[in-house]
């Protein structure tokens, strides 16, 4: 038996790319003892893993933060005798805590995040558009390293079934015949959203259906007024903004027929529970490595320009300024690729 720390801080979406990876590790080797350190609001992605998955919340702009909290958390994980230490970010944060295990004689491998590669896909001129390796198989290799190989396996936090729906039973009426689509307009980057205005028509056309349920998925102040505005004028559509907590949003998508999705933490959170996603990219690309797990190319909706991809993240400015990869995307051609999939 070995006690392996899986160390990925960040964002959501990039957390939830670890859990088909550490699930895929967790069942093939029960032996293990695997303890995950990431932010405290990634906690209930890893609620249904495997018994011999745990969890530790690092308190990065509290009791964690600067050179004074990180050397108080390796005192924390020091005392909890791992055997190795798996660096899944690779940041100034994680190489830090990492060079002080070694220090201490343990085992330590860090992902390799292929810069280079991406490098050549986004810049601006004599782009090479190669298929990166895909983030869970970079996680995966920093396990072989270790002397852990991982048969990637996962299906779906739930197994081959669903969540319990009577956590929904306040929020969300039974599902009937009715198709349920999920819609996330939202990204951290305005690279990587599609305009609102033409967003509004797929949820438009969607909303007129009396066979379909949509359910619009965000947070934040700007996300409640857009959604508020679209409710208002179809009421058929429902906002769950304030209705859910993460562990029962992922319930909810679990129920979906479809996610419609920018490339942000809703396509990773659908993909965690087996949910088909039509994605949009605009900056980005899917050749980044970034893919929804298990997701099919088929159901990604981009256009083809020369200065496609831009950006890994999507946060650099159109340099262009007029994000025609987002623009020239019609509502028609992702209200197809819905369609495909409940029909």
């Amino acid at each position: 038996m070995a006690r392996i720390l899986v160390i990925r801080f960040s964002a959501l979406g990039d957390v939830a790319m670890t859990i088909p990876v550490i699930h895929s590790l967790a069942v093939q080797y029960p032996q293990h003892e695997i303890v995950i350190l990431s932010r405290g609001m990634s906690q209930p992605l890893f609620q249904r893993l495997p018994a011999n998955v745990s969890f530790v919340s690092a308190d990065l702009s509290g009791k964690h933060k600067g050179l004074r909290g990180l050397n108080k958390l390796f005192a924390e994980l020091k005392a909890m005798h791992f055997d190795y230490v798996a660096d899944l970010h690779d940041v100034l944060r994680s190489r830090y805590l990492c060079s002080r295990f070694l220090l201490s004689g343990i085992s330590v491998a860090s992902i390799h995040k292929g810069r280079l590669g991406k490098k050549r896909l986004t810049r601006r001129r004599h782009k090479v558009l190669e298929m990166q390796k895909s983030s869970f198989r970079r996680y995966a290799d920093v396990f072989s390293t270790l002397g852990c190989p991982v048969l990637l396996n996962f299906s779906s936090i739930y197994g081959e079934g669903q969540g319990d729906f009577s956590q929904l039973s306040s929020v969300v009426e039974p599902k009937g015949t009715h198709k349920w689509i999920g819609i996330a307009p939202f990204a951290k980057h305005l690279g990587k959203i599609y305009p609102l205005a033409l967003q509004e028509q797929i949820v438009a056309h969607f909303a007129s259906d009396p066979t379909v349920r949509v359910f619009l998925f965000g947070g934040g102040k700007e996300e409640q007024e857009v959604f508020d505005r679209w409710i208002k004028k179809y009421p058929s559509v429902t906002s769950m903004i304030g209705k859910l907590n993460l562990s029962t949003e992922l319930n909810l998508m679990s129920y979906l027929d479809v996610m419609l999705s920018m490339d942000s933490a809703n396509m990773h959170l659908a993909s965690l529970v087996n949910t088909p996603v039509v994605s949009i990219w605009g900056a980005t690309h899917p050749y980044a490595g970034f893919m929804g797990w298990k997701q099919l190319p088929i159901n990604t909706v981009q256009v083809d320009l020369p200065c496609r991809p831009c950006s890994v993240y999507g946060q650099k400015s159109c340099f262009r300024g007029d994000y025609a990869c987002l623009m020239q995307i019609t509502p028609e051609q992702v209200i197809e690729k819905i369609e495909r999939i409940i029909r």
